[in-house]
């Protein structure tokens, strides 16, 4: 139950924050320009579309997600990098951690819970920002 609810948990953030009002920036842009190292900025070159602009929690791994003693999503910790991005910038470091947190591969599970297909290659683009951001 605990990977279905961070996807469940980043779900209900993505859907709850306004767009429209949020004052932060996590767009590949920001990031690029802010934290780039070596390789950033070509990553930035070849960004694919924003499939949907939400409001990102922008470190989204297992360890931030709360988990109530029963098993369901109970909140998020860390949003010190929250703001507007593709809700893959997201998605992409969630599944990366499940990776390092949970044994298998449990990233179906994630994105079924979640209510979105997995798209591998904004996965793969989304990761390897987060390794040079």
């Amino acid at each position: 139950m605990t990977v279905r609810s961070i996807g469940r948990g980043l779900r209900i953030l993505h859907d709850a924050l306004p767009v429209d009002d949020c004052p932060f920036d996590w767009s590949v842009q920001h990031r690029v320009a802010t934290w780039g190292r070596t390789g950033a900025t070509e990553l930035g070159a070849v960004a694919p579309p924003i499939e949907k602009l939400v409001v990102c929690h922008g470190d989204a791994c297992s360890p931030n997600t709360v988990i109530a003693p029963n098993g369901t999503f109970a909140g998020h910790v860390d949003l010190g990098m929250l703001g507007l991005a593709d809700r893959w910038a997201d998605l992409a470091v969630a599944t990366y951690s499940l990776e390092w947190n949970y044994e298998g591969d449990r990233a179906a599970e994630f994105y079924d819970a979640y209510g979105v297909e997995r798209d591998h290659e904004r996965e793969d683009f989304y990761r390897r920002l987060w390794d040079v951001t």
